[in-house]
């Protein structure tokens, strides 16, 4: 199912739930992950209508993703002046909401770029902890002001809760991966060895040089050479690996 309305009703809060969940293990890619959270967000939080998910490394911010353009212009405005819901959320790690951007706005800059160039009207930002470390956080943003307050904030809220646990899932899932290509490559790349000692009757690491050497001569992946190395001494109709 997609997080996209359908043609017979908008997604329940279970279903946009259940349908995240499913996407985490389907994405090839973190910033498919990451994209699916901020759709998602849209969907789950009441008033919701733009989302962001912003990233620290280091002393760095960037954006990993947004919902719309909406979304990204403002996390850029924040980044450029410097202050806003998703940076005090990493930095100061309390959730961070203003509801309504166009009294007493808690970042008077931002609020007023915000509120001059974009419909958005309420901003909030949730911090992401994984593993006991601050990664980033979530922005939600909304057209209405008032809109992100009380419920709709408790729901932001559990909602960040849940994209940590996903992001945890999405880990796990890409490291889970890349150890099974990894034991692949490795295995194909024995195999090569194996073979280049049998035909050249020289050392493991004779053989292994060999095969390093040509992956960079061809500008290809060691995993590559090895693999076709094997194929080329496969005996033609027999049986191949799975």
């Amino acid at each position: 199912m997609e997080l996209t309305p359908g043609h017979q009703h908008e997604p329940t809060t279970h279903e946009a739930f259940s349908s995240l969940a499913d996407l985490v293990y389907a994405a090839d890619s973190f910033e498919e992950t990451y994209g699916a959270i901020c759709a998602a967000a849209t969907k789950v939080v009441a008033g919701c209508d733009h989302a962001s998910l912003m990233g620290r490394r280091g002393e760095r911010f960037e954006t990993l993703a947004w919902s719309d353009d909406i979304a990204r212009s403002i996390d850029e405005a924040e980044r450029r002046l410097g202050a806003g819901p998703c940076l005090d959320a990493i930095v100061d790690e309390a959730a961070q909401v203003d509801a309504d951007l166009t009294t007493h706005a808690t970042w008077p800059a931002l609020a007023a770029w915000t509120v001059a160039n974009t419909p958005v009207r309420g901003a909030a930002g949730f911090r992401l902890v994984i593993d006991g470390r601050k990664v980033g956080a979530l922005n939600f943003f909304s057209d209405t002001a008032g809109a992100l307050s009380g419920a709709a904030a408790n729901q932001a809220a559990v909602f960040t809760a849940f994209a940590a646990v996903t992001f945890l899932a999405a880990h796990e899932h890409h490291e889970a991966r890349n150890l099974r290509l990894a034991l692949d490559s490795n295995r194909e790349i024995g195999k090569a060895v194996g073979l280049l000692m049998a035909l050249h009757k020289v050392d493991d690491d004779t053989a292994f040089e060999l095969l390093r050497k040509t992956s960079q001569d061809l500008n290809l992946k060691l995993a590559e050479v090895a693999r076709e190395v094997v194929g080329y001494h496969r005996p033609q109709g027999g049986p191949t690996d799975t």
